[in-house]
């Protein structure tokens, strides 16, 4: 592969993915990691992507590493997906559950729909904890931590170290990214760090993810593929990956 064939096979790769990692780029080129770094530098400098510890992220993901989309540019995002993602997961929730939500906006929609039975919600999110804070059932735990002011949720030591005290029966958590291969990964290492916590701590995990997410490695991962019992996506998810999940021993519900 020539110089310029690869510069131009760096950046496909990293603006479809969002971002990669240096030994990732290293293995597909079939050169060394510090002629990926070099690359990697001059690509910079020429403005077709961004350097960041360890790979590069896409110039379309600006400043994806250091903070999030806002929760309000999130929660318009493939709304109407989310929502009938987030009512088939209301179904899956029994009355005495103690249950686990992240901070996502599908989180949120799924909050919104909770009737008001006894059931515990450990969360991170002061937008579903806020959300079920009139349904006086429900018992809410919030984590504490770090203010993630874009995404209204908490993050950091605390954050993780509160979840280290708690059991639940299921996890119900979205993503940035869902790959067959690679596992459930997010742009932000603070509230992939979280989401490690709360698949840690549950009997059950439930991925919410519309199919937006699918094939998108993000630059951190949370979990392999083999952690996930049950995904519930929307009709956008082919057969072929749905067929590979099942595979894997995970049950698929697309709504």
């Amino acid at each position: 592969m020539l110089v310029a064939e690869r510069y131009e096979k760096i950046v496909e790769w990293v603006d479809t993915q969002g971002s990669m990692r240096v030994t990732e780029l290293s293995e597909r080129c079939g050169v060394t990691e510090e002629t990926i770094r070099r690359d990697l530098d001059k690509l910079e400098q020429a403005g077709r992507l961004r350097r960041s510890h360890g790979g590069a992220v896409s110039v379309k993901y600006k400043d994806e590493l250091q903070s999030e989309i806002p929760y309000p540019e999130r929660a318009v995002a493939h709304a109407e997906e989310k929502r009938r993602i987030a009512s088939e997961a209301v179904k899956m929730v029994e009355s005495g559950d103690r249950i686990a939500l992240d901070a996502s906006t599908t989180a949120w929609y799924m909050a919104a729909g909770l009737p008001n039975i006894p059931l515990t919600v450990l969360t991170n999110s002061i937008k579903v904890a806020a959300e079920l804070s009139n349904k006086e059932q429900i018992r809410v735990i919030a984590t504490g931590g770090q203010l993630a002011s874009k995404s209204l949720s908490f993050v950091g030591p605390l954050a993780e170290r509160s979840l280290d005290a708690y059991h639940v029966d299921k996890v119900f958590l979205s993503c940035k990214g869902v790959h067959l291969t690679k596992g459930i990964s997010e742009s932000n290492e603070l509230q992939a760090l979280v989401k490690q916590k709360m698949i840690h701590i549950a009997d059950e995990v439930i991925l919410l993810a519309d199919s937006s997410k699918f094939n998108i490695q993000a630059f951190t991962r949370v979990a392999e593929m083999s952690s996930v019992g049950k995904v519930i996506t929307d009709q956008g998810v082919d057969e072929e990956r749905i067929s590979a999940l099942i595979e894997q021993n995970i049950t698929c519900i697309r709504v």
